[in-house]
């Protein structure tokens, strides 16, 4: 195979990628392809193939190309950790295990492809394949920063958290400039007046040229740190900064919100698909606000030995994806909802269980617990008609704070700004009495305050409504083994707790913004 250099000189992609950078996708496609034809097994040429499709909007075509690229199995790093992320973004989970498994023994694949693959393992909830990965990694580089923080978060999110602190501090010592480090600490360490890492972000946030996501994560950094210490004016300040930075970065509009609840409410019923056979796999939804209680109700359920719990997945949306030939920001947008009508549901349901078997081993149920997908449950209850949907309701104000103290990724722009906050809750209000009167006897409410307060009674209810007999194992939280990669990822790894006091009350007079928004529902 040619080199990289070799192929970059060559003129017809010199000139596709001056076509792309003018964002004329008709005539790059059309030179990429000629390149192609003259190097069919060039892998690098099906994932700028897959890159420039998607720009042009063509979501078959650039899933079809990052497809074809993997199907090569390349081993050239470059194109390695390019392709493993294309992967991912097309939520082709299978295929980018037989990449990485395609790259031979693990002590001969580069650092950084052990990074990016892991990084591509952690968001599809593989943790335990991520970690292979991170442990090579740190095999061949014991002090190498970047090693040291993917393998503390993903230990966080298996629950091994010591030996998560004791990397986080490693990378801090070697490279206290990287915020993630101290992220990490704010969340693995108790934060007491006789240790506690305050001074430290107040320095990291004092350092010139941090980009907006460093300020943000340190920023939430502190406001967790003060807050435990009891400082409530400093945390407030603290999550200010984290907020108006966060929001800063981000193209949100509350009106968009709107208009995707209103076009979801004026989709037609439609028809449903058929029943699968008796021996097809249930899934459970878990759907909701963020910060609802989700990860709590799945652990619950996890611990029945005919549930897997497989945590928050993009699959449905994939598949919506899929049929409506468009790649939506978030779980759905309001084209994939215009296109919903020439949409194949019930393709959409058996892609969305086929795809999910490489998950699973003997449970006959499995959980999804992707909150957003509130969104999707129209569309659901028609390709899945067997699905479980369990629905997470959680005091408004206690779910908004939640949402509002912690920095999610671009999924959640809603919930920096009080006023947004509270105005996307009375959507998701909106839609949920909707989903209820068009689907009767679908989905059922958990009410988190009673589910801990009384978790047995509540568990037992949920279990039947799944057609699931009870077992006192889905009790037994601190015995969970499975990775949790949430924002809950620590404090679900204990028992459960009926908090007294809300974590809102210290700061009832700066959110009264929110509580008006929420008493005007």
């Amino acid at each position: 195979m040619s080199t990289p250099q070799d192929l970059q000189a060559d003129p017809a992609w010199r000139q596709a990628e001056w076509h792309a950078s003018r964002q004329e996708w008709p005539q790059a496609i059309a030179l990429f392809e000629s390149l192609h034809a003259r190097r069919p097994r060039d892998a690098r040429v099906l994932v700028q193939l897959s890159y420039v499709q998607s720009l042009a909007g063509g979501y078959r075509a650039a899933r079809e190309y990052a497809l074809r690229a993997a199907a090569l199995a390349p081993r050239d790093p470059g194109v390695i950790r390019e392709l493993a992320p294309r992967l991912r973004t097309f939520n082709a989970a299978r295929e980018l295990d037989a990449l990485v498994r395609a790259q031979g023994p693990l002590a001969s694949v580069p650092i950084p492809v052990l990074l990016v693959c892991a990084a591509q393992y952690s968001y599809l909830n593989e943790q335990d394949r991520a970690l292979a990965l991170l442990d090579e990694a740190r095999r061949a580089d014991p002090m190498f920063p970047p090693t040291l923080l993917a393998r503390s978060h993903v230990l966080m999110y298996l629950g091994r958290f010591d030996e998560a602190e004791k990397d986080a501090r490693a990378a801090v010592k070697r490279a206290p400039e990287i915020a993630q480090g101290w992220w990490l600490l704010s969340r693995l360490c108790k934060q007491t007046p006789a240790s506690n890492i305050v001074a430290e972000l107040h320095t990291q946030l004092q350092r010139p040229g941090r980009r907006p996501q460093e300020v943000a994560q340190l920023a939430e950094a502190l406001h967790k740190a003060l807050d435990e210490l009891g400082d409530y004016p400093g945390a407030w300040s603290a999550l200010e900064l984290m907020c108006r930075t966060k929001r800063a970065t981000l193209d949100y509009r509350a009106a968009d919100s709107r208009a995707l609840v209103d076009d979801l409410v004026a989709v037609p019923a439609g028809d449903v698909a058929a029943t699968p056979d008796p021996g097809a796999r249930t899934p459970i939804f878990i759907v909701g606000m963020h910060r609802s209680g989700t990860t709590l109700l799945e652990q619950l359920l996890d611990g029945h030995p005919d549930v897997r719990g497989v945590g928050e997945l993009y699959d449905f949306t994939s598949q919506m994806r899929l049929a409506t030939d468009h790649h939506c920001r978030g779980v759905i947008d309001r084209t994939i909802v215009e296109r919903s009508g020439a949409a194949d549901l019930a393709a959409v349901g058996a892609g969305y269980l086929r795809d999910m078997e490489w998950r699973l081993a003997g449970e006959r149920h499995f959980t999804d617990k992707l909150p957003s997908n509130f969104l999707n449950l129209g569309f659901i209850c028609r390709a899945l008609p067997h699905a479980k949907i369990l629905h997470m309701v959680r005091d408004p104000l206690e779910t908004c704070f939640s949402n509002l103290r912690e920095l999610f990724s671009d999924a959640n722009p809603y919930s920096y700004d009080q006023a947004e906050l509270g105005d996307f809750h009375a959507q998701y209000k909106r839609l949920m009495a909707h989903w209820h009167t068009v689907w009767p006897g679908r989905i059922f409410d958990v009410d988190y305050a009673g589910l801990t307060r009384d978790p047995d009674t509540v568990m037992r209810d949920v279990a039947a409504f799944c057609e699931l007999e009870f077992d006192p194992a889905m009790l037994a939280m601190q015995e969970r083994k499975r990775g949790v990669a949430t924002a809950s990822a620590v404090q679900v790894r204990n028992k459960v707790v009926a908090r007294e006091t809300p974590k809102w009350a210290p700061y009832e007079a700066q959110l009264q913004p929110l509580i008006e928004a929420l008493r005007r529902e």
